[in-house]
Formats: structure tokens, sequence, C-alpha cells
């Protein structure tokens, strides 16, 4: 089945199976690698995207289910070659370790800010409890999400 959809911003098309996953799609037919698979079952929340503003881990969305929406990934987040306030927040406050999880951890907060430009701490926390992080202890996650927040903010 050939579908269209907007991906980081661009309309694509790509021809794709009933079984394909979307995760598959990003990463075989687009090139977009920083789309991780961690567990294949929507657990671990490496593989966190955008779907028309949500955050849904598309290792388990069909790539069908994408047609004439808008997928956005990490790649899709910097713009005229600067990155997004949430991205530069995992910077500095050091909220990357072995950097696996980061994609998905960043997608998921970006689709919390989207929302939700000034979360609590709890929010935050409910935010990203669907992914998981072996490295941080999420504190500095947390409070690069509090960082980005405040900025966005300021910018107001």
């Amino acid at each position: 089945m050939r579908i269209s959809l907007k991906v980081n911003g661009k309309r694509r098309m790509a021809d794709v199976g009933a079984d394909t996953r979307l995760i598959d799609m990003l990463r075989n037919d687009f090139r977009l690698t920083g789309v991780k698979e961690g567990c294949g079952a929507g657990e671990c929340g490496a593989s966190t995207v955008l779907l028309d503003g949500d955050a849904v881990c598309s290792c388990v969305v069909p790539a069908v289910q994408a047609c004439g929406r808008e997928v956005t990934t990490i790649e899709g987040l910097e713009a005229d070659g600067e990155l997004d306030a949430i991205q530069q927040a995992f910077i500095d406050c050091d909220a990357t370790q072995c950097g696996f999880c980061t994609p998905g951890m960043i997608m998921s907060a970006k689709a919390l800010l989207l929302k939700n430009p000034h979360p609590t701490r709890g929010e935050i926390k409910r935010a990203i409890a669907g992914n998981i992080c072996r490295c941080t202890g999420y504190l500095p996650i947390v409070n690069a999400v509090e960082a980005a927040a405040k900025r966005l903010g300021d910018k107001e």
C-alpha cells in the first residue's frame, strides 16, 4: 500500500505492507535512525515519536496509521541548525549518558511541552513514565524538562 504522510515537516510517500511498523518505515525507508528500538513492545519508550503532536511508541504503531498524518522524530526538532529548547536543556543538564533512551525521552518531553508549557515536576514525571533510562536516575531528565519549560516561558 502506498501512503502519504508528513515527516519532519516534509511530505513523504512510502510503500508499506499491512504489517510494517512505523519504526521500520522511519528507520529503513527514510533513514531516520534517531528512532531507537528497545523492547519492540511499546514498554520502554525508546521508539517514541510524535504523531500529530502526541507521543507514540513507533514500534507498536502500524505504518498505515500514519497515512495523512504528521510524524516528528528527534531529527525534526532542530531548525536552521539550532537545537530545540528541550534538546539543548538535555545537554545543559547532563540528562544524557549512554544516549540510547535520549531520543524517545526528548520526544515524550516535547509532547508534554507542546500541550503544557508550564508543567509541574509531577506532570513531567508522568509524561516520561513510559520511558526507561538505565543510566541517569531520571533526576537530570526531569531537571532538563523543567529548564526547557523555563526557557520557553522566558520567550513568551
